[in-house]
């Protein structure tokens, strides 16, 4: 039986909705934005380069910002 509660980044993904992701990454492709969520708090952020993984949120702290291409891939 495994007693492991902890989520993993993979797992923890899937709150953000591949539209809202999808979205990010045409926003990048239009705009002079770089588009990207935090997984912590679900929070969007920006500055993220497109491979970004585990940026300070500056919503909530946690080191849990990735670029919104880097969680298509994920």
């Amino acid at each position: 039986m495994d007693t492991n509660n902890e989520q993993s980044p993979e797992k923890e993904h899937l709150m953000i909705s591949m539209d809202r992701i999808l979205a990010a990454i045409e926003e990048r492709d239009t705009c002079l934005s770089n588009p990207g969520f935090c997984l912590a708090c679900e929070e969007d952020a920006d500055g993220c380069e497109p491979d970004a993984r585990n940026y300070e949120c500056e919503v909530c702290g946690e080191k849990q910002v990735f670029g919104a291409e880097e969680l298509l891939f994920m």
